[in-house]
């Protein structure tokens, strides 16, 4: 692959010399320009090099939604640093694997997650650079640094001695929707050229600094990412906003709130925000049918939803607060921006999930033929163009989602889906048993292994089964050892204690036998047709 240029640092550092009195990022009282966001990056990057970091370490943020995360990333692409998205869900065993799978370096933290690093941090001895970020929740350990300190220091335009490039990475790790979780690997020019395609004015192949320039003339739309950003869906929107020299405004709360989410909207004026399906479209729509009058959201043009499909009843709802909603189903994944999206406004129609696929996306069949619309046969949905070079440190997976069709490189995360007669393409998920609650990916086998770790299980099976708010909700099929009676609370708080508590169970079932075939394996279209009581 040819380095086009593109990288995250001169483009915002562009933007920052052309509008540098606008707001690039808030969070309740608190607001930082362009040139705030620029010079404080600065200062991170200045702290990375000072440390001894060398090109491309690699860098996590252990962080909610907050600016701090934006502008480390900013700094790390300043001084040539590649990113690393950590799961704040995680238990220690999960940040343990992530950040050594990752090599990572240096982490970038919230103070409340100090007592959850303390005892690991023997077990992560690459990790040679703790950056604190206050949240009153407790005092800067010994072994960390200040981030605010570094963010303040105003070093000055800062860039490693290797200079920038579109060939630097960001590692987005996904949530293990086939295992443990993959560090993809994004270069930044494919980052860029992914979600540019999405704008009305692109830009040119080659990195073209004036047009950037030009194209952030005055101030862009303000930007939401209701969903977390270390989670693709609210990451790529977020950085989408900002290349058109937008801003970012998080919300302070740290649990998904639909009042606060209204009230941030209305307080900031903000145009556009990223969601996770009804998980977060639902609350937010019982709360505006609760309280019709109460907030203006007239300012609320574009609602991007990501990771599991909204409902059309939810969207009809939104629209009769708001009839100006332009509302966005976007099919994507970590390992592939734009595959296809299906848009609902006012006027649309039944706003039902059929996906419009974009110009560089085919549905394939296992040996590489199209799919004929109408005709029945299911494929999956493959995309060229920009995509990642493969999965850090895992060629046998790379291998299997980065493939070579007629000569052309796709990225073929693994969603199935049928062509229908239109051309229009009805998603039937991914080929795996992963379940998908709220936006998170849970695999099943990690959570049956967690719970056939309790001395009173003898085996175990889980399922996702449909859920109004989640999408599907976990349910635990738990076959107890002879002798043993089931405590369904205890199991629950049994995974809750070994895994991130979203992979816990919301409900245990006792059975007789999980019925494993003589090869071991799982009937899970069964079991779920059991655990729903069908």
């Amino acid at each position: 692959m040819s380095d086009s240029g593109w990288n995250f640092a001169d483009v915002f550092e562009q933007i920052a010399d052309r509008i540098p009195d606008a707001l690039a990022q808030q969070q309740g009282d608190r607001a930082y320009t362009w040139a705030d966001f620029d010079q404080r990056s600065d200062g991170i990057a200045a702290a990375l090099l000072a440390a001894g970091l060398q090109e491309q370490d690699k860098v996590a943020q252990y962080l909610y939604n907050c600016p701090e995360y934006l502008e480390s990333l900013f700094g790390c692409c300043k001084a040539g640093m590649a990113t690393v998205n950590t799961n704040y869900r995680y238990a220690a065993d999960e940040l343990v694997y992530l950040w050594d799978n990752g090599d990572v370096a240096a982490v970038v933290f919230h103070g409340t997650f100090t007592d959850t690093i303390e005892p690991i941090r023997a077990r992560v001895p690459r990790v040679g650079v703790w950056l604190w970020v206050d949240d009153g929740s407790g005092p800067c350990p010994a072994w960390a640094t200040p981030y605010e300190a570094e963010a303040t220091l105003r070093p000055g335009r800062t860039a490693g001695p290797w200079g920038r490039s579109g060939d630097h990475l960001m590692l987005v790790y996904t949530g293990g929707t086939t295992g443990m979780p993959k560090g993809v690997m994004w270069r930044q020019a494919d980052v860029f050229g992914a979600l540019d395609a999405n704008n009305k004015k692109r830009m040119p192949p080659e990195q073209d600094l004036d047009a950037v320039g030009e194209r952030a003339a005055q101030a862009g739309p303000k930007g939401m990412p209701a969903a977390p950003l270390m989670h693709g869906t609210g990451f790529f929107n977020a950085l989408s906003n900002l290349m058109v020299g937008g801003s970012i405004t998080c919300m302070e709360g740290r649990r998904f709130d639909p009042v606060e989410l209204l009230d941030t909207v209305e307080r900031h004026r903000i145009n556009s925000m990223s969601i996770v399906g009804d998980a977060f479209a639902k609350p937010i729509l019982r709360a505006l049918d609760t309280e019709p009058g109460r907030w203006d959201i007239s300012t609320l043009r574009v609602i991007v939803s990501s990771g599991v499909m909204w409902s059309k009843e939810t969207k009809d709802g939104l629209l009769r607060h708001n009839a100006r909603l332009i509302m966005v189903d976007a099919l994507g994944s970590s390992e592939a921006i734009g595959m296809a999206t299906n848009t609902t406004t006012a006027g649309s129609g039944d706003g039902t999930a059929k996906f419009e696929l974009g110009p560089n996306t085919r549905v394939v069949t296992e040996d590489g033929r199209d799919v004929a619309p109408g005709s029945g046969e299911l494929g999956r949905v493959a995309l060229r163009g920009h995509m990642p070079i493969g999965y850090y440190k895992d060629e046998v997976k790379s291998a299997a989602t980065f493939q070579m069709i007629d000569g052309v490189r796709y990225s073929i995360p693994g969603d199935w889906a049928e062509v229908l007669i239109d051309g229009s393409v009805k998603l039937l998920g991914r080929g795996s048993q992963c379940i998908n609650t709220g936006g998170e990916k849970v695999y099943p086998e990690e959570v049956e292994e967690c719970l056939k770790l309790h001395p009173t299980v003898r085996d175990a099976a889980v399922v996702g089964v449909p859920d109004e708010r989640f999408g599907e909700a976990i349910v635990a099929l738990v076959e107890p050892l002879a002798g043993s009676e089931l405590d369904e609370l205890a199991l629950i708080e049994h995974v809750k204690s070994h895994l991130a508590r979203y992979k816990a169970p919301k409900q245990v079932i006792a059975v007789d036998s999980v019925g494993r075939a003589v090869n071991g394996k799982l009937d899970y279209r069964a079991l779920k047709a059991r655990a729903a009581g069908d």
